[in-house]
């Protein structure tokens, strides 16, 4: 029997986690079940069984393709000289994550992982180990800006992480906004100026006499 080659073994295994993939985003993390992924590659359960035993091991492939591909991009956004402003890194941070948030795109499914790694270990170590990666992109990234005194480099990769992943939640949730309309909103809040200062609820008290006439 001819040896099966490297590359056939890939692009099986490939097959396999594209079918996994989209019975994930068609009908949830729970609701597919091994047999549904079988049926959608269209190969025998021997044939998945034997790269795959579960559905946790699928999700980990996904997740860790996805995870390679955005860290990639996003690596070609933070690491570019000179450095970027933050609103367009920012910019082009969120243009990296597009891809990954329409109908068919990751997001969805990384949703469900957020959801289910508050109860499964397993997956709760590849979620932290995602944000790990991205937030040290952001990090490396803010590391060589000018910071204002008193932040570091850490506190602002945590709020750039934050900025990118709630304008994919909102993407994905509601359709919008904007990445123009994002960037521009975040701009203006920190362009913010200081409210003024309260003003007391009483006036201050008048004199009871006048001040003396001068001579």
């Amino acid at each position: 029997m001819p040896r099966v080659s490297d590359q056939h073994l890939a692009a099986r295994r490939q097959q396999i986690i594209d079918a996994a993939r989209a019975c994930f985003t068609r009908n949830g993390f729970h609701a597919t079940t091994m047999q549904d992924v079988i049926k959608e590659a269209g190969l025998s359960v021997g044939a998945v069984y034997r790269y795959f035993k579960s559905k946790e091991e699928l999700i980990a492939a996904i997740v860790g393709q996805v995870v390679d591909e955005i860290t990639g991009r996003l690596h070609q956004v933070t690491s570019a000289r000179p450095r970027l402003p933050v609103e367009d890194t920012l910019a082009a941070a969120l243009t990296v994550m597009e891809p990954a948030l329409g109908p068919d795109g990751m997001f969805r499914v990384a949703l469900q992982v957020w959801s289910e790694s508050l109860t499964n270990p397993s997956l709760r170590v590849l979620v932290t180990d995602l944000y790990a990666r991205l937030r040290d992109e952001f990090r490396e990234y803010a590391s060589e800006l000018p910071l204002p005194e008193g932040v570091t480099a850490d506190e602002l990769s945590g709020v750039l992480l934050s900025l990118a992943q709630g304008y994919a939640l909102q993407r994905v949730l509601t359709g919008g906004p904007s990445p123009s309309e994002y960037v521009a909103g975040i701009a203006g809040l920190t362009r913010l100026a200081p409210p003024p200062p309260p003003l007391s609820r009483f006036p201050p008290p008048l004199s009871r006499f006048p001040p003396p006439l001068s001579a």
